[in-house]
């Protein structure tokens, strides 16, 4: 198994978990290619694959008009599109144009665990100016309700202006907290609010502007339990 990315995360061996990493596709020639969120890649580099791929896309929520323009003229097309998420329904429609099949997938995390922490948790991956504006929002949320739970941050790195007072953690998988967490405080990506979905009343979010991400959505769909 070989993963085509440039995202530094991968190259912790607890993500990688394995699995051959590498920031080009030249020189391979896989069986089967999944295309993972964006359907002709990040930048819109991706176009239709050789006959004989089989090609499997996992579909997320995007900020629809802002991606679309990136497609190519001659874009993948898709033995199978997973849909993780609902979908706007412009994009919807586009994935059912160039997929043979697209059916609901629900992921499923291996077992991990938990985050053995008192108080109150925080979770984020960088950068570190999000990183210190939700430890900034979980500080007046504990201000406005007058209160002062001990508070702990898990991030692959330490804020180098971490508050003093907070802990920090680097912790991975970081999605399942004990028994002893009685708020999470994360961004709303995609995988962080599937995650903590079974502790959503204690899980509060701050989403951030992203350039084809729509984090602002995504949280709003989950604040209405949808």
């Amino acid at each position: 198994m070989t993963v085509v990315t440039g995202s530094p995360f991968a190259r912790d061996p607890r993500v990688a978990g394995g699995w051959q990493v590498v920031e080009s596709a030249a020189g391979l020639a896989p069986d089967e290619v999944v295309v993972d969120a964006f359907p002709a890649g990040l930048k819109g580099e991706l176009t239709r694959f050789p006959p004989g791929t089989r090609v499997t896309h996992l579909a997320r929520l995007l900020r629809w008009d802002a991606y679309r323009p990136l497609l190519p003229a001659d874009p993948p097309r898709f033995d199978r599109t997973f849909v993780l998420e609902p979908l706007a329904p412009a994009h919807d429609a586009y994935l059912r144009e160039v997929s043979d099949e697209v059916s609901p997938l629900t992921l499923t995390d291996p077992p991990s665990e938990p985050i053995d922490v008192d108080g109150w948790l925080i979770v984020h991956s960088g950068p570190e100016a999000e990183i210190l504006e939700l430890i900034a929002y979980a500080q007046d949320m504990a201000s406005a309700e007058r209160v002062a739970p001990p508070m702990t941050l898990v991030s692959p790195q330490r804020p180098h202006d971490l508050p003093a007072g907070i802990a920090h953690l680097d912790i991975y998988p970081a999605h399942r907290p004990g028994a002893n967490v009685d708020r999470i405080i994360t961004a709303a990506g995609f995988n962080t609010v599937r995650q903590f979905a079974p502790w959503r009343e204690r899980h509060r979010m701050l989403p951030f502007p992203r350039s084809l991400d729509d984090q602002f959505a995504r949280a709003a769909r989950a604040r209405r339990g949808a």
